[in-house]
């Protein structure tokens, strides 16, 4: 590598200088094993301030001042003057002038900013850019982070430093010296069984077995979940990374099915914009050992949480009320309620006991005029099926409701949600959490922390309220609305 300081003598300069001429200076360097810095320092001597180049015959009697420049230390204001100067009379004339080497200048320059080039003067880095005649202004670079290399891309980079030196990998691969010589010391290391080589790593077959079982595994503990669920739950709870497709493919291999069912895509969406503003309801019937029943569930249109829910014998008012009130107890009044056209809710003559009840709370009633408009709460009605009904097997009502009770708390706290990002869970929306979770799943804490369990106590409470609708101003105060101001 040509490390180790050595003494040239007038006739090895005169040589090197004639032969970087000729070939140029990287080939010169490699040829003859001289660091370009310092066959740019014998070369500099032999041009001109008017950019013209001696014959390398005159090169090889360099003045002793200037083959062994004296070691000095300068203050910033004279290496600031210093290249100011140069940008004004060149370079050899301002070092010619102060008894400065060229070295030194060149580092003082590229660090005010980008290397330039003055008149015929070839800067250190070997870039050609035209000539100019004003300094450059400075400019901000932007902080380099920190990254981690494989052991390929290291050993890469060791084969490429021993064919072409340390400078010209730390180019190529944009790899510090500092750590390419570390690496390189490491493997010499290695060698003699005394550490790890930094070049190898585990085999890439035992990685994709390791990832293999983790899909699997997760999938086993939760049968229900598509390949798109499973690859977000291993990502929030196990911090791994995987693609769909990856998790697709080794599901398939396993003997999962895909359904044959099409999304069909539209662009009618809405969703409400804050927790409370919009509660869903609808009753679904299932059959449990030859007994009918009827499952209520009640959920946030903002964030997919699922605020109350009950299972009875059939779809009648008073336990779809005393759901509704036990609900709003827990979590707060709701603005506006969304439902189908049911008998529990709505009534074709008069006024059902459900309109009365939201008239008296101050709650507006929407009856669904088209499926779609429930469609959030249809979607997890297919969700739920597939995730517990199909999954499980129940012998009376009491276990069913056990464990729907068991699966909707493992819905709000722990099931991530595509409409939330593929990443939060309902509760995360619902008690205001996103940024802390997003914070802590950007750190890779995310599987250390019990970041699902969220007390009521923790979650901040909306006493006073001011809502535009339109042309008019609302005022809310507890959950009921006060007052209505016109435009």
């Amino acid at each position: 590598m040509g490390r180790d300081n050595q003494r040239y003598t007038a006739a090895d300069r005169s040589k090197a200088v004639a032969l970087s001429h000729k070939i140029g200076v990287t080939r010169a360097c490699r040829e003859l094993k001289i660091p370009s810095s310092t066959l740019y320092a014998w070369r500099a001597p032999v041009a001109s301030s008017k950019g013209a180049t001696s014959t390398p015959t005159e090169a090889a009697t360099p003045e002793p001042s200037q083959e062994a420049p004296s070691r000095r230390r300068y203050t910033a204001e004279q290496r600031s003057e210093a290249v100011k100067l140069s940008y004004d009379i060149g370079v050899e004339a301002t070092c010619k002038r102060l008894g400065m080497s060229t070295t030194a200048l060149y580092t003082w320059r590229s660090r005010n900013g980008s290397p330039k080039k003055i008149g015929n003067v070839i800067e250190p880095d070997g870039l050609s850019v035209p000539a100019v005649d004003e300094p450059p202004t400075p400019s901000k670079k932007a902080k380099k982070v920190a990254r981690k290399y494989t052991p390929s891309e290291k050993a890469r980079a060791l084969e490429y430093m021993g064919e072409h030196g340390a400078t010209a990998a730390s180019r190529q691969f944009g790899m510090a010296r500092f750590s390419l010589y570390q690496w390189q010391e490491q493997v010499e290391r290695a060698a003699r069984g005394e550490g790890d080589s930094p070049t190898s790593g585990p085999d890439p077959k035992d990685v994709e077995e390791q990832r293999n079982a983790e899909i699997l595994a997760m999938w086993k503990k939760h049968p229900g979940l598509g390949p798109s669920q499973i690859c977000n739950q291993l990502r929030r709870h196990q911090d791994v990374k995987v693609s769909v497709k990856t998790t697709r493919d080794v599901m398939i291999d396993a003997g999962y099915r895909p359904p044959q069912s099409k999304r069909i895509p539209h662009d009618e969406r809405f969703e409400a914009v804050r927790p409370n503003h919009l509660w869903h309801f609808d009753f679904v019937q299932r059959f449990i050992n030859r007994c009918s029943v009827f499952t209520l569930i009640i959920i946030d249109d903002f964030s997919r949480f699922v605020v109350g829910h009950c299972a009875v014998d059939a779809e009648r008012a008073d336990p779809m009320i005393r759901c509704f009130e036990e609900a709003s107890q827990r979590h707060g009044r709701p603005e506006m309620v969304l439902h189908d056209k049911g008998s529990a809710f709505w009534s074709w003559k008069g006024v059902s006991r459900f309109t009365r009840l939201l008239t008296e709370m101050g709650i507006d009633q929407i009856p669904a005029q088209f499926k779609e408009w429930n469609g959030k709460l249809e979607c997890f009605n297919a969700n739920i099926q597939k995730e517990l009904f199909k999954v499980h097997r129940f012998y009376d009502v009491n276990e069913m409701r056990r464990e729907l009770r068991r699966h909707l708390h493992w819905y709000n706290h722990k099931r991530t949600h595509h409409s939330l990002g593929g990443i939060m869970v309902p509760a995360d929306r619902y008690y205001g959490r996103e940024e802390e979770v997003r914070a802590l799943m950007a750190a890779g804490a995310g599987n250390l922390l019990d970041i699902h369990t969220i007390s009521l106590g923790d979650r901040p409470m909306d006493f006073f309220r001011v809502v535009q609708q339109g042309t008019e101003t609302e005022i809310w105060l507890m959950g009921q609305k006060l007052l209505t101001l016109g435009k």
